[in-house]
C-alpha cells in the first residue's frame, strides 16, 4: 500500500490514474508527456555525463548504477533509464499506472522494478534519483524533496523538472493547452508551481547543493526545447551539500 504521511494527494492519483489506459499513446492523454520526455532525458544524460565524467558517446553510461524515478506514471523516463544501464526502481502512486509501467516495460523486454508506493514509504539509496513534474503536485513541497534527498545515495545526483509559477505557464499550460485538450483539463494548479528563487532554498534545507538549472521553453519553430529561459518549466540538478 502507498503510504501517505506527506505526499500523496489522493484526488491528483486518482486523475493521473484514469488516463493508465493510453499513457503510451503519443496522440493519447499524455501527448504532451511524449514530446516533453525526449527534452528531459537529454537533461538528465547531459548531467549524468557531467556528474560522473562519462563518456558522451557511450550508449550505457549508468551501467552498475542504480536509480529511482519516483512519480514515474507508466515508465516514459524509467524505460530509457534502463536503457541507458540503470538498475531502475521505479515507484508512482498510482496502481493503475504501475499496472500500465508493468504491462509495457515486459512487452519490451526490461527488467524495471516498478512498484505501487510513495517515496516516503520506500527503503534503500540509489546513485539517481529523478522526479519530473511531480513536485507541484504532492502535498508538502519540502516534505517531498526530503523524502528524495533520503533516498539519494552519497556521491549520487538528484535530477527534478516543474513549472515555473509566471504568467506563461498559466497562459501556456493552463489556459491554452488544458483548454485545447493538450493536457488533460485540471492537470495543474498555478498556486502550486514552484519558482526556481524558491526552490533553491528548499533544496537547500534539504541538504543539496544545486549544481545546475536549466528551463524548458516553446516555440512554434522548435517545439519543446533546453533554454536559458526558465519562465515556462525548468529541470534542475543538485547534489549532497
Amino acid at each position: 500500500m502507498a503510504d501517505t504521511r506527506s505526499s500523496v494527494v489522493p484526488e491528483e492519483i486518482a486523475q493521473f490514474g484514469a488516463q493508465a489506459a493510453d499513457w503510451w499513446d503519443p496522440d493519447g492523454s499524455e501527448r504532451m508527456l511524449h514530446k516533453l520526455n525526449p527534452v528531459r532525458l537529454a537533461y538528465v544524460r547531459d548531467m549524468v555525463d557531467q556528474h560522473w565524467q562519462a563518456d558522451e558517446h557511450s550508449l550505457r553510461p549508468l551501467e552498475g548504477k542504480t536509480a529511482l524515478d519516483v512519480g514515474c506514471g507508466a515508465g516514459l523516463l524509467a524505460e530509457p533509464l534502463s536503457r541507458l544501464g540503470a538498475n531502475v526502481t521505479a515507484i508512482d502512486a498510482a496502481a493503475p499506472l504501475i499496472e500500465a509501467a508493468k504491462s509495457h516495460a515486459e512487452g519490451q523486454g526490461l527488467e524495471i522494478d516498478y512498484r505501487h508506493s510513495a517515496v516516503e514509504a520506500l527503503d534503500g539509496q540509489f546513485d539517481l534519483v529523478t522526479s519530473m513534474e511531480v513536485i507541484e503536485h504532492v502535498a508538502e513541497p519540502q516534505a517531498f524533496l526530503n523524502s528524495l534527498v533520503a533516498r539519494l545515495a552519497p556521491g549520487g545526483l538528484l535530477v527534478l523538472s516543474t513549472p515555473n509559477r509566471t504568467a506563461k505557464s498559466r497562459l501556456l499550460m493552463i489556459t491554452i493547452a488544458e483548454g485545447i485538450g493538450q493536457i488533460p483539463k485540471g492537470t495543474h494548479d498555478h498556486s502550486k508551481f514552484i519558482t526556481p528563487d524558491e526552490m533553491k532554498p528548499m533544496m537547500a534545507v534539504a541538504g543539496l547543493s544545486v549544481i545546475d538549472c536549466e528551463g524548458i521553453a516553446f516555440s512554434a519553430t522548435r517545439g519543446l526545447h533546453l533554454s536559458d529561459d526558465l519562465s515556462l518549466n525548468y529541470l534542475i540538478a543538485a547534489r549532497h551539500a
